[in-house]
């Protein structure tokens, strides 16, 4: 399949893309100009384009969109807003005017019920917004709601679901694998997944 990933050369989107491409899917990945891709295998096909600003055809050709995107942790409000809520909304919006099958969200935990106190709180609202508006979207989605994100690679030792410690980290090795398995998995279309690594 052909899987458009936002935020491709990041460090969970780059993990991904590799899976993929190691898993015989064809990756786009989506860049803006001034994004390092060398951290991508040579052979990515690559496609420049800033959340902040959509064209009208990002989705073209693309079976799958995978949103692996982020403003970062250093990201005023506002650039959290528009990348992380409304840069996904408007790309769910023209992945499903594309036909795209399916939408992998890269989500938080505590975006399912985002706490207002919590020093996070724009980060999470704005993320709680974009899974939302992907649930009415019509699209078949998986949203993978990860913990405290660590930069190890793949252990393949995960947890999914309502059991996972919300103060655990989760490896963003396994991250990329479970979002690079639900491009493709029936049995996790429209479902939210929270995931931790397990390490006992």
């Amino acid at each position: 399949m052909n899987i458009l990933i936002a935020g491709a050369t990041g460090n969970t989107g780059a993990r991904i893309v590799r899976k993929l491409n190691d898993g015989g899917h064809t990756p786009i990945a989506m860049h803006r100009a001034s994004s390092d891709t060398s951290v991508l295998p040579e052979d990515t096909q690559l496609r420049e384009a800033d959340l902040t600003n959509l064209p009208d055809d990002v989705c073209a050709d693309a079976d799958v969109v995978v949103f692996a995107a982020g403003s970062g942790g250093d990201t005023d409000e506002e650039m959290t807003r528009k990348v992380d809520r409304d840069g996904a909304k408007r790309l769910i919006d023209l992945a499903a005017g594309k036909g795209v099958r399916r939408f992998v969200m890269l989500s938080s935990v505590g975006a399912g019920d985002p706490d207002p106190d919590s020093d996070l709180a724009h980060y999470l609202e704005a993320k709680h917004d974009a899974d939302e508006h992907l649930k009415r979207s019509g699209l078949e989605y998986t949203i993978v709601r990860p913990v405290a994100l660590t930069d190890e690679g793949e252990t393949g030792n995960v947890r999914l679901g309502d059991d996972v410690d919300p103060q655990g980290k989760a490896a963003r090795g396994d991250v990329a694998a479970i979002m690079a398995r639900a491009v493709g998995e029936d049995l996790m279309a429209r479902k939210v997944f929270l995931l931790e690594t397990v390490y006992d």
